[in-house]
C-alpha cells in the first residue's frame, strides 16, 4: 500500500486534466490521468487505484456506464467514485448517486473543495488512506510521520508490517479476510499468494511484542481481526 492515495481521473477536456492533476498532486496524492472509460477501465485492470474522479459526459462509454460496470464487479464494486461533470441538474445528481457514486460535484468547482470531498470520502471508505493518527488500546500510529508506538514506546516496522497494522487499526473489530489485507497493501494482488499474509503478520507480531497476543487475532477459516480493547 502506498503512502500516497492513487487518483484516477476520468477527463476528456485537457484544460480539466491539468487543473486535476496539479491541484491533485501539490495535495499530495498520486494521480493518473485517462480520457476514456475504455482506458480507465485498462487502468483499473493493470491496478486498482484509491479513489476514482469521473466525469459523466465522456467519448464512448458514459460515466454513468463505467460507474455502473464498476459497481457491477466484485474486484471495484467498493471503489470510491466522484463523479464531476458539468451536468447539474437534480437528475444528474440523483442518477449518479443511485448508481452508486460516493459524491458528485458540479463544474465549475473550487480544487479546495474537490480536495475536502475526497479527503471526506475517503475518511468514510478507505481510512487508512485518510492520513490522520489512528490510537487504539496501546497502540498509536501516525501515517504522516511513519510513526508506531506501544504503551508509549517507539515500534520498528518495515514499511509492509506498518502498512498492514494502519489498515488493521483503520478497521477495527472486523474479521478481515487474506485477500481483502493483500488488496489493501498492493493495490491488487493477482502477483501474490494469499498466505503471504501469514508472513507479514507473524513479521508483525513479533515487532509488537506481547501485546500483539491480545490485539491481533487470527479468525480461522477468515484471516485476521484486530480488536479494540474495552475499557
Amino acid at each position: 500500500m502506498s503512502s500516497r492515495p492513487r487518483i484516477l481521473v476520468v477527463e476528456d477536456e485537457i484544460a480539466i486534466q491539468a487543473l486535476l492533476r496539479y491541484s491533485l498532486e501539490q495535495a499530495a496524492f498520486e494521480v493518473v490521468v485517462v480520457g476514456t472509460a475504455e482506458a480507465a477501465l485498462e487502468e483499473i485492470r493493470q491496478r486498482l487505484p484509491t479513489l476514482v474522479l469521473l466525469d459523466l459526459m465522456l467519448p464512448g462509454m458514459s460515466g454513468n456506464a463505467l460507474a455502473k460496470r464498476l459497481r457491477a464487479e466484485a474486484r471495484t464494486r467498493e471503489l470510491p467514485i466522484i463523479m464531476v461533470t458539468a451536468r447539474a441538474e437534480e437528475s444528474d445528481r440523483v442518477e449518479g448517486l443511485d448508481l452508486g457514486a460516493d459524491d458528485y460535484v458540479s463544474k465549475p468547482f473550487s480544487p479546495k473543495e474537490l480536495i475536502a470531498r475526497i479527503r471526506a470520502v475517503l475518511r468514510r471508505r478507505a481510512p487508512h488512506f485518510a492520513g490522520d493518527p489512528v490510537e487504539i488500546g496501546p497502540l498509536k500510529l501516525d501515517p504522516g510521520a511513519r510513526t508506531v508506538s506501544c504503551n508509549g514506546q517507539p515500534v520498528a516496522l518495515g514499511p509492509t508490517e506498518f502498512d498492514l497494522l494502519l489498515y488493521l487499526m483503520t478497521h477495527p473489530n472486523r474479521a478481515l479476510t487474506r485477500d481483502q489485507l493483500l488488496n489493501a497493501l498492493r493495490g491488487d494482488h493477482r502477483f501474490l499468494e494469499d498466505r503471504t499474509i501469514d508472513v507479514y503478520i507473524r513479521r508483525l507480531r513479533a515487532g509488537l511484542g506481547p501485546a500483539s497476543e491480545a490485539l491481533i487475532e487470527t479468525v480461522r477459516g477468515v484471516g485476521y481481526k484486530l480488536t479494540s480493547p474495552t475499557r
